[in-house]
């Protein structure tokens, strides 16, 4: 196997330590922030390594690239974008700290998603609408690197879809901004200009997520292997399980131990390095 390592700075000693434990026959450069292992054997001590380091590691097989995908889907909140876009709008009525507790405990897997989203939404019940512009226009950042993945993955030709627990407010403007091919998410319900503190139609948990990635799986004419899916809590689990590749960014445990792929330390272009 060959094994990738990348961080922000690259630390040569790490590096060449790296390249030792592993018994790598070569050190290749992809790039200042990417270095491929070639032909390297797991030894358990390149988490530590690489951990004290601030370097992100995966092992991919020797040949792989980019093109031999044709699917990737990823998760919105805390993924994609750097919020929890339900905190911040419950932020708006003073609510943040009671509705980021029962998110993160979601995002942990320790209470069911469903429950978590009724529970959370309802306590915004009686907000206008427009709260959810400010979140976007003045909270909602993009995650390092997703302009750039997205441009690579394009580029190679990859079907792209956003499928999110959080709402179809943000995932359809993320879509037109980043060109995916689709979107997926929940239907906050707005009656004269406030929300009801209800979502409408099926709610988009872990299974849905699932469930959507396998329709374009199946519609595309797709194996399991040729699928990325990304994410960073319990609620994507089901989909990276579906996903011949799945990719836990800035993750819970949960989801890391599940993953192919972490990325604590570069942005999520760092993806595009596995495959170059």
């Amino acid at each position: 196997m060959n094994l990738v390592v990348q961080g922000d700075d690259v630390d040569s000693v790490a590096l060449k330590t790296v390249a030792k434990l592993t018994g790598a026959s070569a050190i290749e450069q992809i790039n200042p922030q990417a270095f491929r292992l070639v032909g390297a054997h797991e030894h358990g001590e390149v988490e530590a390594v690489c951990a004290t380091a601030a370097l992100d590691w995966t092992w991919v097989e020797p040949g792989r690239r980019l093109a031999d995908f044709g699917l990737f889907v990823t998760d919105m909140d805390s993924t994609l974008i750097n919020i929890e876009c339900i905190d911040e709008i419950a932020d708006m009525q003073g609510l943040k700290a009671e509705v980021a507790t029962i998110t993160e405990a979601a995002m942990r897997g320790e209470i069911d998603f469903t429950e978590s989203l009724t529970r959370r939404v309802s306590l915004l019940a009686g907000l206008p609408e427009s709260a959810l512009t400010e979140v976007y226009e003045q909270r909602l950042q993009l995650n390092p690197g997703a302009e750039r993945l997205m441009r690579g993955l394009k580029s190679a030709g990859i079907h792209t879809v956003l499928v999110s627990g959080g709402f179809t407010y943000f995932t359809e403007r993320l879509k037109a901004r980043l060109g995916f091919d689709e979107a997926h998410a929940n239907q906050l319900e707005v009656v004269e200009g406030k929300l009801t503190g209800r979502v409408s139609g099926p709610v988009v948990d872990g299974a849905a997520k699932a469930a959507h990635l396998r329709a374009a799986r199946e519609r595309l004419g797709l194996r399991p292997d040729q699928v990325i899916a990304a994410g960073d809590g319990a609620n994507d689990l089901p989909m990276l399980t579906e996903a011949g590749f799945g990719v836990a960014f800035r993750a819970k445990p949960v989801l890391r131990k599940a993953a192919d792929c972490r990325l604590d330390h570069v942005g999520l272009d760092g993806l595009l390095n596995l495959f170059a």
